[in-house]
């Protein structure tokens, strides 16, 4: 259906903007943490294509990076595309899933040419955005129905990599207009972490006392982690994240700049009375600000740091450049009050932002290997997520 051409490329235009998932900067960090990566060039013939007037095929590019992750001491591989591809068409009514079911596939099937060896799958987490679970779901059923009838190799992988469903607010609006849309609630525990005399502060890769403050963030971390029975990364990682931001932009004062050439990784502490009570660390780009990663002390939450935090950091992403900031990650069904995240989806949502579902994980197997890996991946998640949390009594 699709006459897709692959060139390898080294240099992208991609540099920041666009998702920070797909940028080099991003792709050189994961590099330093076991994974490889590939950037490409596609570009592909769209038929009949709504967004033309007369109705003639259209050529059509983007960049695409590739992650490579090795298991099983190299035997096997997974090649992970995150937040990639977006719809064909920018502005048809139709649902397109019989198109993006075979670009999916077809675009899978080219890549595999240029991917490792010993690649079991290619993974996508499709940058496609919805703003209802009810059409999020209809789109995927639609892609299972039409995999099926085309004999199409996609399948809706049970874990999802990236969090599909995730709350933005527009920062191109005033802060006033911001704040207006934040429930009132919400506004008043700004006011209120502020009135109590909580400061934040920010520091980037440069910052001169960088250590001990991600030191603390990290103790933050463990705390959180012991009261929500999450896992979190290695304090190294937090600390080359920042780091590998400041040497990529070339930072080389105690100074925070106010626009940078690649994603600005800052940490944001809240303090109150010489103590450093919560934390959080966001990634500022040209197009958009991700709240990354957060953790709170047991103690002093009644001062609401973490309402005064995100604050903090949207009006500083705002001020960057950005145009949106994501909140990155929320349970849909935590809007129900008896669901045990219904305080996590409350506390973003109320930030005012648009609520997003993207359709989450697709796989297209390249061999047979990949059954079995699927099925453990599935009883892993199954695992960590439920049993481990029911014995630990969360």
């Amino acid at each position: 259906m699709f006459n897709i051409q692959i060139q390898k490329i080294e240099k992208s235009e991609n540099e920041n903007n666009g998702t920070f998932l797909q940028t080099p900067f991003w792709c050189c960090f994961k590099a330093r943490h076991g994974w490889s990566y590939q950037r490409f060039l596609i570009s592909f013939s769209l038929p009949e294509n709504p967004d033309n007037p007369d109705g003639k095929s259209t050529i059509k590019s983007f960049e695409l990076a590739v992650l490579n992750r090795n298991f099983c001491k190299g035997l096997m591989s997974i090649s992970y595309i995150p937040l990639m591809p977006k719809l064909l068409y920018n502005d048809s009514a139709e649902p397109q899933t019989i198109e993006f079911a075979n670009f999916l596939n077809d675009l899978a099937l080219q890549l595999k040419k240029h991917l490792p060896s010993n690649t079991i799958a290619i993974r996508f987490d499709p940058d496609v955005i919805f703003d209802s679970i009810e059409k999020r779901d209809e789109f995927n059923l639609g892609i299972k129905t039409i995999a099926l009838a085309d004999r199409l190799k996609l399948k809706k992988n049970a874990v999802d990599i990236q969090p599909p469903d995730s709350t933005i607010v527009d920062l191109t609006l005033s802060e006033d207009e911001i704040l207006s849309k934040t429930h009132q609630k919400w506004r008043y525990n700004i006011r209120l972490s502020e009135k109590k005399g909580v400061t934040v502060k920010r520091y980037v890769g440069n910052s001169l006392n960088l250590s001990e403050k991600i030191d603390r963030f990290y103790e933050l971390t463990k705390e959180t982690n012991a009261r929500d029975g999450n896992s979190s990364h290695a304090k190294s990682y937090y600390l080359d994240l920042i780091t590998f931001s400041a040497k990529e932009n070339s930072l080389s004062s105690d100074t925070i700049p106010s626009i940078t050439d690649k994603p600005l990784i800052s940490l944001f502490i809240a303090e109150h009375e010489g103590d450093e009570i919560a934390a959080i660390m966001t990634l500022f780009s040209k197009d958009e600000a991700i709240y990354l990663y957060g953790a709170s002390s047991n103690n002093k939450r009644n001062l609401m740091p973490n309402h005064l935090l995100q604050w903090t950091a949207m009006k500083a992403a705002k001020e960057y450049g950005s145009k949106i900031y994501d909140l990155y990650g929320m349970p849909p069904e935590g809007k129900d009050e008896n669901h045990p995240m219904h305080g996590l989806y409350m506390f973003k949502a109320n930030f005012g932002g648009r609520i997003i579902h993207r359709p989450g994980s697709w796989d297209v197997p390249l061999k047979f290997i990949y059954r079995p890996y699927k099925t453990a991946e599935r009883l892993r998640a199954f695992w960590f997520k439920k049993v481990v949390k029911k014995l630990k009594g969360r």
